[in-house]
């Protein structure tokens, strides 16, 4: 946030980590961003590890590793390091975007054109992992013949597709990505082959929640995202925002539009408004697990948002 440090960031992850498992909750997961000033978990890797030496159980997950910004090898070897450090608790989820811009893509040592590349790599990060041969000339270690779910992410669907061939997990962001969701789900489903992972589809798709005492509380918090995503667009990225009384006082009707259809996924409101909100998405999409994540500025709005969240869902 605008008032806070990289340092304070990553403690209020542990924080959030620690009350999520405490309430039930199976899995934490970060994304890998690269030049973002509001994003601090740019290590992947290093984050997750920390994660997890503060809590107990709960998973812990890339959602995703951004695999063309990286060899396969070496992710194998990164997160065979966390399963072996916190044995069952650990996933990969994989994405194919950069996760940045070109310029630092540049300075990642990587072209736009690996992307490309992104089947091939999981397959061979796959050759690195659970389907590793003793026989095998290089081995990942750790990660050598470590039974570490793999999961595809997407917000088309050519992650979709590329999941069902190989019989993975899949992942949609529909937080941010609502268009594909429908079309992508339904093709994993239909063209889904099963694996030495999978013998049937199986899906998670992502919700935002804003969820507060009163609808002009829950309305208010959701405000700093609809911040990040204008000020994305205007090509000014930054840290959040704090909250607004009123997004349309600094936002034209076009830019306000085009940000409440991309959060157009995003249950906002009481407890009872939120939870009509999630079961409505539940019972349309079908998912195995719902991913739920929260952009509010403090901490202890985040905090009471996922709290909510677990009374809806897990109790």
């Amino acid at each position: 946030p605008e008032s806070g440090t990289v340092a304070e960031s990553l403690k209020n992850a542990v924080s959030i980590a620690q009350a999520a498992e405490r309430w039930g909750y199976h899995r934490y997961w970060m994304a890998e961003h690269h030049n973002m000033t509001g994003i601090a978990s740019a290590a992947t890797a290093i984050v997750l590890g920390h994660i997890a030496s503060r809590t107990q159980h709960i998973r812990v997950g890339s959602a995703g590793i951004m695999l063309p910004n990286h060899p396969p090898y070496i992710v194998a070897e990164q997160f065979g390091t966390l399963d072996a450090l916190y044995p069952n608790r650990v996933d990969l989820g994989l994405g194919r975007a950069p996760g940045t811009d070109g310029q630092t893509l540049r300075a990642l040592r990587r072209s736009p054109n690996d992307a490309e590349q992104f089947p091939n790599d999981v397959q061979e990060l796959l050759g690195y992992l659970a389907e590793a041969e003793d026989t095998d000339t290089i081995k990942a270690i750790p990660g050598f013949q470590q039974n570490i779910p793999v999961w595809i992410l997407g917000s088309s669907t050519f992650g979709a597709q590329l999941a069902a061939r190989l019989g993975l997990p899949y992942a949609f962001a529909s937080h941010f990505a609502p268009d594909h969701l429908s079309h992508a789900l339904t093709l994993y489903r239909k063209q889904f082959k099963p694996s030495r992972y999978l013998d049937k589809p199986y899906a998670a798709a992502a919700l935002n929640l804003f969820a507060a005492d009163t609808d002009h509380h829950a309305r208010r918090m959701m405000t700093s995202m609809q911040q990040q995503f204008i000020n994305l667009r205007r090509g000014m990225p930054g840290r959040m925002q704090p909250p607004v009384e009123d997004i349309k006082a600094i936002a034209d009707p076009y830019e306000l539009a085009a940000v409440n259809h991309a959060l157009n996924f995003t249950a906002v409101g009481t407890k009872d408004t939120v939870a009509r909100h999630l079961t409505q998405f539940i019972e349309q999409t079908e998912v195995d697990e719902l991913i739920l994540t929260c952009n509010a500025y403090d901490i202890s709005d985040r905090l009471n948002s996922f709290k909510i969240g677990a009374e809806i869902l897990l109790n």
